[in-house]
């Protein structure tokens, strides 16, 4: 699906530093001339991406890139500290207290770790059935008969509502977080590493969910995971990120093809393959950098074999390379 038209969710310049408190025993020293360790982490960098209504757009990095954050900026949990998030158009920092509400409730987050973030004291029924009765889409007898709705609709039995989150599998519990989202009727679902944490055949039956749900409900999914073969099966459109911003995205059958970015190039040759002339495992070279003092230039040129002089000291921009296919990389201007 192309980015033309008007997107259910965009995300422009976004950023999002977190900065480390000062303690009382720094506020003393600097009393007597000592400057605190203000360490800042620069977790989402100047990131623009956009959603279309009904796609599956997936985001793909290592782990400590900014996914997650940047998920949670997406879902309204976090606020940016720089750039702007729409959601039908809007600016989300300017809308009203009523549309505040419906665009949280329309667009909702599943988590990585579904024991985590599930109540353990609450029973699975009172987990989904709080959020409707909260805010008023459900009342009295309602309220059950909608959760043991949603219930059925990812693959649970109705009867398992009175047990709690320490009482089911590892899938159960992800169904239960699901069904906690669902419960509320979103149009968008933001999944933060939904299937990473569970077996192989449960995996396939979660992602198998999500396709299901997409087409029965017309969902629309900002789908974040660092398995490529998981983003390969269920994304429409795919964004690379690297150290808080975004290296490539375009279409995923294209991407995966013929990727432009050296980070790119390299997350795909790490993909273990079975064939006889490929056998070893192959590592991105060299170690991410910490956000906290992030390299000049492109981020990537300490670990990029191609990096050039210029890598080091201007920020390559994100810019259009082909029809729908968007990179950041300095050779692409040597193309």
């Amino acid at each position: 699906m192309s980015e033309t038209g008007t997107p259910i969710l965009a995300l422009e310049a976004v950023g999002r530093r977190f900065e480390r408190s000062i303690d009382m025993a720094e506020r003393l020293l600097a009393l007597f001339g000592r400057r605190p360790d203000r360490r800042t982490v620069h977790a989402v960098d100047s990131a623009d991406l956009a959603v279309a209504e009904g796609e599956v757009v997936g985001l793909v990095g290592e782990s400590g890139c900014g996914k997650s954050t940047l998920a949670r900026i997406a879902a309204g949990i976090l606020p940016p500290s720089a750039g702007t998030v729409r959601f039908r158009g809007r600016d989300v920092a300017g809308l009203g207290q009523t549309e505040r509400l419906a665009y949280t409730l329309q667009v909702q987050m599943i988590f990585q770790d579904p024991f985590a973030s599930l109540n353990p004291r609450q029973t699975v029924g009172t987990i989904i059935g709080e959020a409707p009765r909260v805010h008023g889409l459900a009342t009295g007898p309602a309220v059950a008969e909608r959760v043991a709705r949603v219930m059925h609709e990812v693959g649970l039995d109705p009867s398992l509502a009175g047990r709690f989150p320490h009482q089911l599998s590892g899938g159960q519990r992800q169904r239960v977080g699901i069904a906690r989202a669902l419960s509320v009727d979103p149009r968008f679902l933001v999944c933060d590493e939904a299937v990473s944490a569970l077996d192989v055949s449960v995996r396939a039956q979660v992602l198998n969910l999500f396709l299901d749900l997409r087409r029965d409900r017309g969902l629309t999914y900002l789908f974040i995971s660092h398995d490529l073969s998981v983003v390969r099966h269920i994304a429409d459109r795919v964004a690379i990120m690297y150290l808080g911003r975004i290296v490539e995205r375009g279409p995923a059958a294209a991407l995966f093809a013929t990727p432009t970015h050296p980070y790119t190039q390299a997350l795909l040759a790490e993909i273990p393959r079975l064939s006889r002339r490929r056998r070893r495992f192959t590592p991105v070279a060299g170690e991410i950098p910490s956000p906290l003092r992030p390299p000049p230039g492109c981020h990537f040129h300490p670990r990029c074999p191609h990096a050039l002089a210029r890598c080091r000291d201007e920020t390559p921009a994100l810019r259009p390379v082909a029809p729908g296919r968007w990179s950041a990389c300095h050779l692409n201007d040597q193309a």
